[in-house]
């Protein structure tokens, strides 16, 4: 037969002075490690966190994307060279029609108009970026690690590496004037490609807007304290620069000519995304591609302080709060700042990330850096 034993412990006031004695500095005990423990996580998260004094982020009012519904227009796209292209960022477009564009591998690749792709010039990176074709030929480069680079079929040159004695760290986009000169972005003087974003969870103005000339050989700073200074394109008579401001969700205008030179403006803001490359259109209007900064239901992070320290600490997080993966959005946006159009793969289906669009002889091409092809969508669709 098995007994059924209880096991139990006297109450408090029953029990001895001498067990009494041996809980009580027990209990002491733990107490006393759990707060150690507690301010340990709570010094680690804050003082040795890899952001400083974050700012919150404003985020753009829902009425900013539910007033264009979605439409998947994105996913009707031709698939460009699938495949043979990894996490093309940008897309640049030459006087004889061929598609230029930077990808992961090193590579600069030109995409023929009979369809044949060519590995035309390797720069030894998979950190080049925004790209534009120049009037006498060959490109302009952005690429993080090196600055300012000029690609012809002779070679590659750094034009500029550092402004005011400082290194250029991540520069991202960058347009060519009439005269030669080069406007282009630096995005973060803080921050690196592989963690960029913790430069969006800090959210400060670390983003400068540059010049280079080329008569001079000299790099100057346009505007200073952007917010992840992305695209830059110029206007069609080139009387102002349009720079996108990512994590401020807007775009500004920089006057270049006339009574407002050197004055800067909002050009458009509250936008149901963050910019990133803008491009002028044929008739004057400019493509910007948005970003989904935070995946749904997570944008709360970037309204507190202390999740944004906790986010910080752990690349897990970040990878679960990061949403410009899952959706892909582009506008069209005439001269005075107004949306005329936009398409989107709202769920990623086939688009997603999508950090560029061009427009050339009436249709639509996307570069983004989730996708192993440049996307080609005939702007009948809209």
């Amino acid at each position: 037969h098995c007994r059924k034993i209880q096991v139990f412990m006297a109450p408090e006031n029953q029990q001895s002075p001498s067990v009494r004695s041996t809980l009580k500095p027990c209990v002491s005990a733990c107490s006393s490690f759990l707060l150690v423990c507690l301010i340990a996580v709570t010094l680690e998260i804050f003082f040795f966190s890899p952001i400083s004094s974050p700012n919150l982020l404003e985020l753009p009012p829902p009425c900013s994307s539910s007033f264009w519904p979605t439409n998947n227009h994105l996913q009707r796209v031709v698939k460009l060279g699938e495949g043979l292209l990894k996490h093309p960022e940008d897309i640049s477009v030459d006087s004889e029609g061929i598609l230029y564009t930077a990808t992961r591998d090193g590579w600069i690749k030109r995409l023929h108009k009979n369809g044949s792709i060519e590995d035309w010039k390797m720069l030894n990176s998979n950190t080049s970026f925004g790209i534009t074709t120049t009037k006498e030929g060959g490109l302009i480069v952005c690429d993080i690690e090196k600055g300012l680079l000029k690609v012809t079929e002779d070679g590659v040159t750094v034009l500029a590496s550092h402004v005011n004695g400082s290194k250029i760290r991540l520069a991202d986009d960058v347009i060519e004037g009439s005269d030669g000169s080069l406007y282009f972005s630096v995005a973060s003087t803080k921050f690196g490609l592989h963690n960029w974003y913790l430069d969006l969870l800090e959210a400060k103005p670390y983003g400068k807007l540059l010049k280079y000339d080329p008569l001079l050989n000299e790099t100057s700073i346009l505007l200073e304290d952007l917010a992840f200074a992305n695209g830059v394109a110029l206007s069609r008579d080139e009387d102002y620069l349009v720079v996108c401001e990512t994590w401020k969700f807007r775009c500004l205008k920089h006057w270049l000519k006339g009574e407002t030179k050197g004055k800067t403006e909002i050009f458009i803001d509250n936008l149901p995304g963050g910019p990133d490359n803008i491009n002028l259109a044929p008739d004057g209007s400019f493509w910007i591609a948005l970003l989904q900064l935070a995946s749904p239901g997570w944008e709360f992070i970037h309204t507190s302080k202390a999740a944004k320290y906790l986010v910080a600490r752990s690349q897990k997080l970040i990878m679960l709060v990061n949403g410009v993966s899952k959706k892909a959005t582009v506008i069209n946006v005439d001269s005075d700042g107004k949306v005329l159009k936009k398409f989107d793969d709202h769920t990623g289906k086939v688009m997603s990330f999508v950090t560029s669009a061009l427009e050339f002889e009436d249709h639509l091409y996307l570069g983004s850096l989730n996708t192993n092809f440049i996307g080609k969508l005939p702007l009948t669709v809209g």
